[in-house]
């Protein structure tokens, strides 16, 4: 008998069909509260790396850039000056929302919104000239097809820029954040989003991605070159990159 493939829901261990689901209502409840909730869990760090990720991805005037996971539109509002095309994606439309009630709010005009699956994009080949995910890949069900799917829809000489948490290699720190995020997140998720739970998870999600080394392997496997791993703050946050060439 054909044992029934599972995924990592925070340290739970549920049926693979079953993710997709539960990390969208997990996006859903907090959807409101999502970048406050960054603030007072980065004490306002995540703004720093934002734009530092931004920096490495140098987008450029009628270049054709796609933001998944960008629900919110941090990235994108970053990269919008730039004059480049960008399209925001979401597998979670009430993410969407909230960017796109964002854009309007700050007059942000000529981003291109959409609801897309990272794992099974709707866009042709080579459509892109650059990729990009913040804090999104952490939450897809197979990690390996959405990066096929990120090298599918670039061009040749498009690149691929990924921000994400890790593991920190500063031993004392390390000590410091697994306490602070275990114990103090989920509570300052109940103080300000009336929602504990989805935060832990969060949290718990970060702990159970792939390490540095072991991500660029998937990222090279994925037919990217040329990949590189820039640790922050000892590895606690990456912006991982690869070129399809």
């Amino acid at each position: 008998m054909t044992t029934p493939e599972t995924a990592s829901f925070g340290y739970d261990e549920i049926p693979a069909e079953e993710k997709e689901a539960r990390v969208g209502a997990v996006f859903s409840s907090v959807a409101a509260k999502y970048d406050v909730m960054n603030d007072a869990m980065s004490v306002g760090m995540h703004r720093l790396w934002k734009d530092k990720f931004v920096r490495r991805v140098r987008p450029r005037s009628g270049e054709a850039i796609l933001d998944m996971a960008g629900g919110t539109g941090d990235i994108a509002f970053r990269m919008a000056p730039s004059g480049a095309d960008i399209t925001v994606s979401d597998i979670n439309q009430d993410m969407l929302n909230v960017g796109m009630e964002r854009a309007q709010k700050r007059g942000i005009t000529g981003l291109e919104w959409s609801r897309q699956n990272a794992e099974e994009l709707t866009f042709a080949d080579r459509s892109f000239d650059a990729y990009t995910i913040a804090f999104g890949i952490r939450n897809v069900t197979h990690i390996d097809q959405a990066l096929a799917e990120a090298h599918r829809v670039l061009k040749f000489g498009g690149r691929f820029f990924c921000l994400e948490f890790s593991t920190t290699e500063w031993p004392i720190f390390s000590d410091v954040y697994d306490v602070y995020s275990h114990k103090l997140v989920p509570k300052i998720g109940q103080m300000i989003a009336g929602d504990a739970d989805s935060y832990r998870y969060l949290i718990e999600s970060i702990r159970r991605f792939p390490p540095m080394p072991q991500f660029e392997k998937m990222i090279r496997t994925a037919g990217f070159t040329r990949t590189r791993v820039e640790p922050i703050l000892g590895g606690l946050v990456a912006i991982h990159s690869g070129w399809k060439v």
